[in-house]
């Protein structure tokens, strides 16, 4: 009586082994690896104030003529206020 056993391929397995000897696995790894990660950015908060809503459809009209929204111009607005009155 003899036994046959078949070895079942197990494609995952392959996949791993070609994307590990391919240059673009190769570079997957390294992009991934913990050493080379770039830091994560910060995380955003949520901010509230209160201002005039002329003045806020002012600040709207002018952040849109830079091509920016509104929460994009208040940080854009902040960070120059920051570096012009920070170094005071």
């Amino acid at each position: 009586m003899e036994i046959e056993m078949a070895l079942k391929r197990n494609p995952e397995t392959e996949n791993e082994v070609v994307a590990e000897s391919s240059i673009s696995g190769q570079k997957a790894k390294q992009l991934f690896a913990n050493e080379v990660r770039k830091p994560k950015k910060e995380k955003k908060i949520l901010t509230t104030f209160s201002i005039e809503p002329s003045f806020k459809r002012e600040l709207e009209e002018l952040f849109a003529s830079m091509g920016l929204g509104w929460a994009a111009g208040i940080r854009f607005s902040l960070k120059e206020f920051s570096k012009k009155h920070g170094q005071e």
